[in-house]
Order: C-alpha cells, then structure tokens, then sequence
C-alpha cells in the first residue's frame, strides 16, 4: 500500500522520539518532519518546535500552521491527558488511543477491573483508595507482594516488596503521593467506577520471565508487532531502584510463535473486543508487560505507547516502512498492511548511559564528547533523550537518561559486543551504563 505523501509531527523528546523520528525520516512518504520538543539527536533528522502537548489548542494550531496531517504522540502522559481526542476533533490524523482508551496506563486499577470482566490472565489485585484499608489487606496477604501506585508514575510507580515494611513504606509513598504525583491527577472514573478514586493497587507477586509485547491496533485490526526484553533496575545484576529502564534487547528469546500466538488469543485480541464492547476502541500501539509463568502469560499492565528503550531495538530490527503502518493505523486501514510487516534478521540489543546519580539527584550540563565517530559506525546507531547543544554546538546531558546506544547483529552477544565497543568510545566521564544488559538472552545460550 503506497501511503501519500506526509507532513509528520512526533510529540515527545526522549530516546524512544528520536527512534520513531529517525525511522519515519527514512520514508518515502515522509515529506517534512517535525517534532515538539525534541532533543540534540531529533533536530538533525527534524524540525523541532517549542510547543506544550498540555496546551492542546497550540497543538492543533501548529499543526494547521505547518500543514501537518499525521501527529504521532510518543509519551502517555499527553494521551491520558486527552490530546489525541483534541487533534481528530479538528480532523487531524492521529496515532495514539483517545482518553477513554488511555485508561488502561492512566489508572492500572481500571485495568485491572477490564482484565476481570474480560477474563484476562492477570495477578489477583485489590484496589484503594483508603490508607487503612490498603494497610489492612497487606497484613492479611503478606510479603512478597507489589504495590503499584493507581496513575501515571515515569515508570517507577511500582515496588517489588521482599518485607511487609517495604510494603508498608510504598502503599503510604502513594498516599503522600510521593510517586511522581501517581494516583492523582487522573482522567475522570468510569460510570462504573467510585467517586473516589483508587490510590494504590496491590497485587499479588508472579514468577516467571517478564517480556514486552506489542501490537498495531485501530479499533478492530489487530497486528502484532513483535517482543523484547529490557532491564529496570539501575545497576549490574539487576540491583538498586528501578528506572524507566536502562537496556533492552528483542527479540525476547521465550517468545517463539507458538507463545506469540498465545499471548495474541488469551490478552491481545481480548482486550481489542473488550475496549470496543465497552465503547472505548483503542487506536494506537499497545504495549503489553508481561510475565511468563508456568502457567502460561499473564498481564502485569498496560502501556499504550512504545515502551523507552524497547522502541529503540524494536525499530532497529524492523525493515517495514513504519510510517505507512503507522498511518494505516491511525486511519482505520491497518488491515491493508498487515501483511507487510518485516524484520531484520538480527537481534537488536540498546544500552542506555545515564548521568551519575541517576535515577536519584544528578547534575546537568556535562559534556558529552566524541559521539560522531560513534554514530558512523556500522549497524549502531545513538538516539539521545536528555541532551542539548550550548551556544557553542557543545553537546550537554541535561536530564536522567541521556543515550540509547543500539546496535545490531547475528545474535545477542555480537550486538551486545557492538553495543559496548560504541559505548566505550563515548567520551562522558560523568555517565554511566549497566554493562549486562542481554544476561538473560546470554544466559540461554
């Protein structure tokens, strides 16, 4: 299917932008490039614009300014926020679920109580909005258990509780919403749902092996886009906080077609029927958490966006125009190309380098050297996310995660080898990276 020629804006400015801007750039269908806010990395491959994804209005009017006919919205927080709602209002082809459909990353309590009216696989939950009570149900389950703050959270709204004083410390961060203000500002509740919403949701932990799965939906269509793994945790061995993920690699390993084609009938294709039966189509990319037990996939939660740094191997693999697939989806003709989806080979492995202290206190403004040699090399390639050029062109890190450096190759380890060799010809002595990230695929063997 030959998509037309398109004005492209990307609204985001981190790692997973600059892959999705780098790829669309590569397009014959795309025409002019624009991204807002973007970063150091995007503005060599678009235009960047200034411009506040919360002041929908602005949105809309740059995109008249610019003749801009496709809007691809890359973080979640501007999509539960409702902005995709906002930009098809005044007739602007979108790729990114409306707000209603947004609900199942903006509140995993709601989520939870779609996966039980849909018989998703899923871990027994309990949602609350009450303190007490919250603390009365952990006495009666015990530790280990996870405790996930209800709204948006940057990734690090979850505690992994070993002890019952772990738990009890991460459901009272929820309430003081020290979280990243998760379980607060939210979209409004569902009929169906109390006045009060959920603060934290408890749930029960699940063994296994956990794998990101994604798939094209635009209403009805369903395609699935493929795995991959990444690593949370902010040092070697899997240890210290856990971060909005500091590596990842794909294709995962475990998922081999016939697990695809079981996480595709018992979550992926339920959860399509499910959001139209309830009045809620999702269109977009849905990105599943899952975790692998003995017992078969079950669903950990929702995101619905390319994950940051899966879209970055992701991408890395694929051979398909994504644009065409992203405006089919966006379109309501997914159908049309979902034959056409094709990959690379090779496995895809990104390791992230972050600035010291991350992902605690961390300053800004450091120098980052040597960076183009690095990005002439065969098969890597850098996509940034916290940087900025000073009035001298210098490259600076100005936030947490500051470069995906991704590489390809036949396997895990010669893309891990390749991934590695770029990092260490970067010349940033104020980051660091884990340097494990593909354990689990190596593991294997």
């Amino acid at each position: 299917m030959q998509t037309r020629s398109l004005n492209v804006l990307v609204i985001g400015g981190g790692g997973r932008e600059h892959a999705l801007c780098a790829t669309f750039a590569r397009s014959p269908a795309c025409n002019t490039l624009y991204c807002a806010p973007g970063n150091a990395g995007i503005a060599s491959v678009a235009r960047c614009l200034t411009l506040d994804p919360a002041d929908h209005a602005a949105v809309i009017n740059a995109c008249a300014a610019h003749t801009i006919n496709l809007v691809v919205v890359g973080p979640e927080a501007p999509l539960v926020a409702g902005l995709a709602d906002a930009l098809r209002d005044a007739g602007i082809a979108t790729f990114g679920p409306s707000q209603a459909a947004a609900m199942l990353e903006g509140s995993k309590a709601f989520t939870k109580a779609f996966c039980a009216r849909h018989a998703i696989p899923t871990a027994a939950s309990a949602a609350f909005h009450d303190r007490a009570a919250a603390h009365a149900y952990l006495e009666a389950q015990g530790a280990p258990i996870v405790i996930k703050a209800d709204g948006l959270a940057a990734g690090k709204g979850v505690t992994m509780a070993h002890t019952a004083e772990e738990a009890m410390a991460a459901i009272d961060a929820c309430f003081d919403a020290a979280v990243g203000g998760a379980g607060s500002a939210k979209p409004a509740p569902s009929p169906d749902e109390t006045d009060a919403p959920p603060v934290v949701v408890i749930e029960r932990w699940l063994h296994g092996e956990e794998v990101s799965f994604f798939a094209l939906i635009d209403g009805t269509c369903v395609v699935p886009l493929g795995s991959a793994q990444d690593h949370k945790r902010a040092f070697d061995g899997d240890e210290g906080p856990n971060t909005g993920g500091m590596g990842a690699y794909a294709p995962a390993p475990i998922m081999d077609a016939a697990m695809t084609a079981r996480v595709m009938e018992t979550i992926i294709e339920p959860t399509a029927r499910g959001m139209v039966d309830e009045g809620r189509p999702f269109s977009g990319v849905l990105f599943a958490g899952l975790m692998i037990t003995a017992q078969g996939p079950q669903l950990i939660e929702y995101n619905v966006r390319f994950g940051d740094p899966e879209c970055q191997v992701l991408l890395m693999r694929l051979r398909s125009d994504l644009l065409a697939l992203v405006h089919a989806t966006a379109t309501g003709t997914l159908a049309d190309v979902a034959d056409d989806v094709a990959w690379h080979d090779e496995a895809a492995l990104s390791v992230v380098m972050a600035t010291r202290g991350y992902p605690g206190t961390y300053g800004k403004g450091s120098e980052i050297r040597a960076l183009e040699a690095v990005e002439a090399k065969p098969d890597v390639e850098v996509f940034h996310a916290g940087t900025s050029r000073d009035d001298e062109g210098r490259l600076r890190a100005i936030g947490g995660r500051v470069l995906a450096v991704t590489a390809r190759g036949t396997d895990v380890a010669e893309a891990q080898a390749r991934a590695y060799a770029a990092v260490d010809d970067i010349d940033w002595p104020e980051g660091f990276c884990r340097r494990d990230i593909g354990w689990r695929a190596l593991k294997r063997g």
